[in-house]
């Protein structure tokens, strides 16, 4: 089975629908509220057990959206730009949680806030909102690192067996999402141009030819 572009059909074009209510949409939503879940289990009560445990659903919930899209032709113009801003906002809550836990140092929550946050201020400028580019290959790839090295490195804190195993397999994964985040940032900062430098031009076309 394949991870990425699971459950499409080969052959039939994947449309997006203005449906709001869908099964990927509900499990989008539930991605979002396991943050502050998380935020509570690691800041609150410091059960990093069960908030690895949320990690992981909330990781699987990003796979099983995507999946339940494609193959039930589920999918829609919200969830195109829900998705991605939830996984975005997820990966900056809980490195923001873990830097103020001391589970990492502050340098990764800036390896993961900068191109966001550059992107962020090009969207604004070309288009006062999202972009509404298709998400590539690579940042799926870099998001199925990042949610997979994240729990594993909150595992590793608990007194278990195999934790420094834990830890070494986290920041692998973390290392190399962190350097897929750069280059798909890299990738969509050249996209975000080239599509702003397009809609000016032919906004100025417009005008041009109305005046």
């Amino acid at each position: 089975m394949r991870f990425i572009g699971a459950g499409a059909r080969p052959g039939q074009p994947q449309i997006h629908h203005d449906r709001v209510f869908t099964i990927p949409n509900v499990l989008t939503v539930v991605r979002f509220l396991g943050v502050p879940l998380f935020i509570w289990l690691v800041l609150g009560a410091q059960e990093y057990g069960y908030a690895a445990l949320v990690l992981a659903v909330m990781g699987s919930t990003d796979w099983v959206d995507g999946y339940v899209a494609r193959r039930y032709d589920q999918m829609s113009n919200l969830g195109r730009v829900m998705d991605p801003i939830a996984d975005r906002l997820s990966l900056i809550a809980v490195a923001v949680t873990l830097v103020i836990a001391g589970v990492v140092e502050w340098w990764y929550l800036a390896a993961l806030l900068v191109p966001d946050a550059l992107l962020l201020a090009l969207s604004l400028y070309y288009f006062h909102g999202h972009p509404d580019l298709p998400v590539s290959r690579i940042g799926k790839i870099r998001t199925a690192l990042l949610l997979v090295g994240t729990p594993l490195l909150v595992l590793s804190k608990l007194p278990v067996p195999g934790a420094e195993v834990y830890f070494v397999a986290a920041w692998i994964f973390l290392g190399l999402g962190l350097v897929g985040h750069w280059i798909a940032g890299y990738n969509y900062f050249w996209a975000i141009i080239r599509k702003g430098r397009k809609l000016k031009g032919h906004q100025l076309d417009a005008d041009g030819g109305t005046g």
